[in-house]
């Protein structure tokens, strides 16, 4: 095997705690050797296959969505800048709509501090009357409607 890392190193190098890196090769998102005493060696290729699944992550995409990703790859190969692409386009539309959401909801949510009254039950502006109650539970001006 080439020049591999221990979990440790690993986790340094990667910023991920040795505890999320075994979680990660539990469900098949990274894979590790093992050497005759039974310890992890990981190649490191890895440390770019965890980086993938923390910018993944942090733009909210599922840890099933991630291993459907990179399963999609040939075995063993990191994503080149041609799959992020191909892996990237089928998010797009679902983090547009996130940054729709957040962007909302710093607009929203500034305007409705802002007015002092601190309370979506009783604001004369935005919910006289808490009218909103009858259309369901949650943030009914924020999030989308069904």
């Amino acid at each position: 095997m080439q020049e591999s890392l221990t979990i440790g190193q690993l986790a340094a190098r990667s910023g991920v705690a040795p505890s999320a890196l075994r979680y990660y090769e539990r469900l098949g998102l990274i894979h590790a050797e093992r050497t005759g005493g039974n310890q992890r060696r990981y190649a490191r290729i890895e440390l770019r296959r965890v980086a993938f699944i923390r910018i993944a992550q942090q733009v909210g995409v599922s840890l099933d969505e991630i291993r459907e990703a990179l399963d999609s790859l040939p075995d063993g190969r990191t994503p080149s800048a041609q799959d992020w692409a191909r892996i990237s386009a089928a998010w797009r539309n679902r983090l547009d709509d996130k940054i729709r959401l957040i962007s909302k909801l710093r607009d929203d949510l500034t305007g409705c501090i802002g007015c002092g009254c601190l309370s979506l039950q009783r604001c004369a502006l935005n919910n006289p009357a808490d009218k909103l109650a009858g259309e369901g539970p949650g943030a009914r001006l924020v999030l989308p409607r069904p």
